[in-house]
């Protein structure tokens, strides 16, 4: 897939003047509720109401969606408020109903990204329209896999298209629902700069006390929009209920962001950013520098353990450089999960070395 301006031809064509914003409840659950909340995003910087219709669960029991029924419910909402509508479709159907519903925005889950059949499929039901299709990242942290996924829409002639970034899925346990991994979507921004990229806070989040943070980072990584879960009464929503936020919450996080310039325009700040990455570029110098050489230290303790016929791995070694080296980050002010994901990286890299010496 060539990167062409023709990939934003859909955004630029609802000339906002704000990142665009799609809003609404995890699923639709009844007639009253859907229209509900629609009337109470009308009139905002909401562009276009979501609902899931067909809801996917990670294990059978959940409330699984209301079905096609709620297409109706869409419907009503869009024509009482004017508002866009934007749901989930995950096979070939889910798609001949939404469309026969009048659904402006189609978006694909995580569940069906991480599979190139179910999105061929989806992309052949899609064939030709000119409908947006938003493709959410695959479960698993695979820039490759959801590229892949752009293209066979590209290829059956969708050629309004974006992406949603709702983070990855992990063992550890963190602040997020999703970890971030921020460079992924960047990596992506920068191989594709006219594909549209929105942020899917709520995912990320899985609680709704983090969600302005996460909305405010999207936009300083020039992100081109959000989809936020919303819901009158989000802790007795049918699903995903703690990382749900009223309507009225929401309307405020959109009044409280800054939508940063792009570039800065005065010499005062050139000047200052330039200082300051200088500094920057001898920073990552001296890290280099110390890693290639901790790498050579590497070589030479394999080599002692080679010569004494030890095992490369030692657990209790790594459990104590990795616990002190998580106190002393966080008396810098580091991250356990940046911490942790640095020394996961040496500490591989080390095996390596030490493993190449064995040879």
């Amino acid at each position: 897939m060539e990167n062409k301006k023709e990939l934003r031809n859909w955004l630029d064509a609802y000339k906002l003047d704000h990142p665009l914003v799609i809003a609404g409840p995890c699923s639709a659950e009844t007639e009253e509720q859907v229209v509900k909340i629609a009337h109470q995003l009308k009139d905002t910087d909401v562009t276009a109401l979501r609902a899931g219709i067909w809801k996917p669960r990670t294990r059978p029991g959940n409330f699984e969606g209301v079905g096609s029924l709620g297409l109706k419910w869409l419907q009503t909402a869009k024509k009482e408020t004017g508002l866009l509508t934007a749901t989930e479709v995950a096979n070939p159907h889910h798609v001949e109903l939404a469309l026969k519903h009048d659904v402006d925005i189609l978006w694909i889950g995580a569940r069906s990204t991480v599979s190139p059949f179910i999105v061929q499929d989806i992309a052949d039901a899609c064939k030709g329209i000119k409908n947006p299709v938003l493709i959410k990242n695959p479960i698993n942290p695979d820039l490759a896999l959801w590229l892949g996924a752009v293209e066979r829409f590209y290829t059956a002639d969708v050629k309004n298209l974006g992406v949603i970034h709702r983070g990855f899925s992990t063992y550890e346990k963190t602040k997020y629902r999703n970890i971030p991994e921020w460079q992924i979507p960047i990596d992506l921004k920068a191989k594709f700069p006219d594909l549209p990229v929105i942020l899917d806070p709520s995912h990320i989040a899985g609680r709704r006390d983090i969600i302005q943070d996460l909305c405010q980072t999207g936009l300083d990584l020039n992100f081109d929009g959000m989809i936020i879960e919303s819901h009158y009464d989000p802790d007795n929503a049918w699903s995903d209920a703690k990382q749900q936020i009223t309507p009225e919450v929401l309307i405020q996080i959109m009044n409280d962001l800054k939508v940063r310039q792009e570039k800065g325009g005065t010499e005062a700040y050139k000047h200052a950013l330039a200082d300051l990455r200088a500094k920057i570029d001898v920073a990552d110098q001296t890290i280099i520098q110390l890693l290639a050489k901790r790498m050579g230290i590497s070589d030479q303790i394999g080599k002692v353990k080679l010569e004494n016929n030890v095992q490369i791995l030692q657990n209790d070694r790594w459990n104590s450089i990795k616990n002190k080296m998580l106190a002393d980050g966080d008396q810098m002010g580091l991250s356990n999960e940046f911490v942790e994901k640095v020394y996961a990286a040496i500490h591989q890299e080390s095996i390596n070395h030490q493993h190449n010496v064995s040879k």
